[in-house]
């Protein structure tokens, strides 16, 4: 999509802090950290939220929390403890629709969330 920043960073048309990509998925840092470690993890295939993504899409779904993983253990968080949110329409806070995981830690997180 032409307007999507998260597009727009993939497609290197604007700066983001990259630290993993692959053909399926681009990681980069958050600009507005919630946490000391805050990951955006988003496919390269534009989808506006869950509620859009295709059942045969599974795959992708998996590859991406199985990046989450090894993203916190190359963060230093993973026997820590770490939080992926995925924010679903605007109600949920979602405020770039294009289907995003936050990879959330470094500090002791709270319950309930928001």
């Amino acid at each position: 999509m032409e307007d999507c920043i998260f597009c727009k960073i993939i497609n290197k048309e604007i700066p983001a802090k990259i630290i993993y990509e692959d053909e399926y998925i681009v990681a980069f840092e958050d600009t507005n950290p919630q946490a000391p470690v805050h990951v955006l993890i988003i496919p390269k295939d534009h989808f506006s939220s869950l509620n859009d993504i295709p059942a045969d899409k599974q795959k992708l779904l998996g590859h991406i929390v199985l990046k989450a993983r090894k993203l916190a253990e190359k963060k230093g968080i993973k026997d820590k403890g770490y939080r992926i949110v995925l924010n679903t329409g605007k109600n949920s806070g979602q405020e770039v629709f294009h289907i995003h995981f936050h990879l959330l830690g470094g500090r002791q997180m709270t319950w309930p969330p928001g």
